[in-house]
């Protein structure tokens, strides 16, 4: 099988038309024929010494909302689904970034809950010795049924897309989404035992900047965290650039803060570190602030645009249809599923993720007049 991935070839391995021997990969410095579990204390690093440790892996690049920071309204194209990875594949691949020092895994999509059977591919992956921290990404408009089994399968913990509180604006954001579906998957999380729910809101001016404080109170008075995203040029058409091509979709966190005082959030004594111990590898900075009626709120900022976190990049993403993302702005080079349907061994699979790491850019491109053109849900996330 050829692919700009890599094929097999008498014991080698093709990677975009550079052929390695199989018997010349080095993981680390040491042999293909030593796997990389074998090697105490070893991790991933890119070419700026920077340990990756997080993997966000996308399940499908299908999703049952439009919302309009992600893609579209006629939608985007989607991948045929021989493209995609199936089953073994997405553990195999999983089974790999464990072998290879990354503790916690995020499952994204599209949206991850309509990809048929997840509830015995979670289970599958929970079981990876290795794996830390296993949460998922969703908008939760199958959460209500799924909930419980997802835990059962071994989910440990969710980030829940919710933008508004309005159903109106919600199903305008969303482009027909369903703003009860949600609530109901976000009280059905919380009976399953999920707990610290992370609520994940993108702002964009003249859209929902007027539900940031809602949103607080909302987070505050259920228990959940709040995460505020900042919008990034990422996406099919102009939406984040507006009309004037000077990011006029574009809200940064220092006016969502601004925003929040006025509704009565006090930052002035606000922790460095939430109280609540929030869990997870990301990209956001967390403060625990306070509010006179509703209490307190874990609350974090993911400040992606106006002050970029790139010196302390930890991730790697794998998209649905098994292209490593070094950096969520630039294309990947390496596909991974075509290695493994080549008959790549996990050692060589190992070699090739580490070579490709080693070409990761020191810093993305999100500035105003340069925006990334694809669907984020073809991304992952």
């Amino acid at each position: 099988m050829s692919s700009a991935g890599g094929s097999s070839r008498a014991g080698g391995v093709d990677l975009g038309g550079t052929r390695v021997a199989a018997e010349n990969l080095r993981i680390g410095g040491c042999s293909a024929a030593t796997t990389p579990v074998e090697r105490v204390g070893f991790h991933l690093v890119d070419l700026a010494r920077r340990q990756v440790r997080y993997l966000r892996l996308s399940l499908t690049d299908r999703c049952n909302y439009r919302c309009v920071y992600c893609m579209p309204a006629e939608g985007a194209t989607v991948a045929p689904r021989a493209d995609l990875l199936d089953f073994d594949e997405l553990v195999r691949t999983c089974r790999l970034f464990v072998g290879l020092g990354i503790r916690h895994v995020r499952l994204t999509g599209g949206e991850p809950l309509v990809r048929r059977d997840v509830v015995d591919l979670i289970g599958r992956i929970a079981a990876i010795d290795g794996i830390a921290d296993l949460a998922m990404t969703t908008n939760a408009h199958l959460l209500a049924e799924l909930a419980a089994p997802l835990r059962r399968a071994g989910l440990r913990r969710l980030n829940v897309s919710l933008d508004t509180l309005d159903p109106e604006r919600f199903a305008s954001l969303t482009r027909g989404g369903d703003l009860q579906r949600v609530l109901d998957g976000l009280r059905a999380a919380h009976d399953a035992g999920f707990r610290a729910i992370k609520l994940n809101a993108v702002v964009v001016r003249g859209r929902n900047e007027v539900d940031l404080a809602p949103l607080a109170a909302f987070a505050a008075e259920h228990g959940h965290v709040l995460r505020f995203i900042e919008y990034m040029p990422i996406g099919l058409d102009d939406t984040w650039s507006g009309a004037d091509g000077q990011g006029g979709g574009f809200l940064a966190a220092a006016e969502m803060k601004n925003n929040l005082v006025a509704h009565g959030w006090r930052f002035d004594d606000a922790q460095a570190a939430p109280a609540a111990g929030v869990v997870g590898g990301g990209p956001a900075r967390y403060e625990r602030v306070h509010h006179p009626e509703h209490g307190a709120l874990d609350l974090g900022f993911i400040t992606a645009v106006s002050d970029h976190f790139c010196a302390t990049c930890n991730r790697v993403r794998v998209t649905a249809t098994g292209v490593l993302r070094e950096c969520l702005s630039a294309p990947g080079r390496l596909s991974l599923r075509e290695a493994m349907r080549a008959g790549s061994s996990d050692a060589e699979l190992a070699a090739m993720v580490q070579d490709a790491l080693l070409g990761k850019v020191e810093g993305h491109r999100f500035a105003v007049g340069e925006q990334t053109y694809e669907a984020m849900s073809s991304i992952g996330g």
